[in-house]
């Protein structure tokens, strides 16, 4: 009914979801912002092992503060957001997934790869929806560079993610964050396999190491299996991020992209726009939604599942593996 006792008009009428999160820092507070505001999304508990932390985000978005992930199981959910540091990841997706309950996880799926890949075993096997919040691939921007590169070979790719060091104590321990390149860097990782395609073999080097393990500067070369060549770099020395995206040269355009930015330079001249990065963070999230709902969402409006977010781990996870190991690493 409306607020005249009316009917609801049937294109107004929602499914209701039922939503619980595990984790509650800042990147579950956006997510909780977006979500809070969809008409039948209704945010229901929250778990963090910082019981303080929980408590927080439970006043700020009206839900319970529960003492554990059993606990938050037992709110009758359709959906839980895994917002955990790298090193958490694991066994709280395989509980989720065990309980027949979808998943949006937080990138990136874990700090090494031995645990994404159990993790993605186990939850293969249970059939539940997942998402990985890999929003960059609902960036208009990403959108217009899938267009404009249609039809045209590409020959070289040059990405960076140029930034600091964040402010949390986890970040600066490698075995706990991954290093730059899988916690940070995948995001454009990720881009690069939808614009470019799959990549077979890297080879990486280190610009030194900060205190904790993480690699201070990471430069590299990527084969394609598409014959184009890549260059990619990285660094958290910076007192802010200085730039994140992407270079693709195709026959006829150079293509500049990242979350919220497009460059492009033809032989008729250039043009470079600035978009809004929040559009990219709500819609991963009203997708999602939508998909609990059984409702169809295009492919480039959509963030990719569990098993499709693991072919960029890999990705990021092989440069790891060169940078330790010194030599050419197949992406496997």
């Amino acid at each position: 009914m409306d607020g005249s006792g009316g009917a609801v008009p049937p294109e107004t009428a929602v499914a209701p979801c039922r939503i619980g999160f595990v984790g509650t820092g800042g990147v579950a507070h956006r997510h909780a912002r977006v979500l809070g505001g969809m008409p039948g999304v209704h945010l229901v508990a929250a778990t963090d092992v910082d019981p303080a932390c929980a408590a927080v985000f439970a006043e700020a978005h009206g839900v319970r503060a529960v003492p554990d992930l059993d606990a938050l199981l037992g709110e009758q959910l359709d959906a839980v957001y895994v917002c955990v540091p790298p090193f958490a990841h694991g066994a709280l997706e395989v509980a989720v997934a065990a309980a027949g309950v979808a998943l949006f996880v937080e990138k990136p799926l874990a700090s090494d790869q031995p645990t994404a890949e159990w993790v993605g075993r186990r939850i293969g096997t249970s059939g539940v929806l997942t998402r990985v919040g890999h929003h960059w691939r609902c960036a208009e921007p990403v959108q217009r560079a899938r267009k404009l590169l249609d039809g045209r070979r590409i020959r070289l790719v040059s990405g960076a993610w140029l930034d600091r060091t964040p402010p949390v104590a986890w970040w600066a321990d490698r075995t706990r964050s991954g290093g730059p390149l899988v916690e940070q860097a995948v995001h454009v990782l990720d881009l690069a396999r939808v614009l470019v395609g799959e990549v077979t073999e890297v080879h990486a080097a280190a610009g030194g190491l900060l205190p904790g393990g993480v690699e201070a500067a990471t430069g590299a070369l990527l084969c394609f299996a598409n014959g184009a060549v890549g260059t990619f770099a990285t660094t958290c020395v910076l007192d802010a991020k200085h730039r994140a995206g992407l270079e693709i040269v195709a026959d006829g355009v150079v293509v500049g992209v990242g979350e919220d930015w497009l460059d492009v330079r033809t032989a008729e001249g250039g043009h470079r726009a600035e978009y809004d990065a929040m559009v990219p963070r709500t819609a991963v999230d009203a997708a999602f939604v939508a998909a609990l709902r059984g409702t169809p969402v295009p492919p480039d409006r959509d963030a990719p599942d569990h098993a499709e977010a693991l072919r960029s781990h890999r990705l990021a996870c092989a440069l790891a593996r060169s940078v330790g190991s010194g030599r050419a690493e197949p992406v496997r």
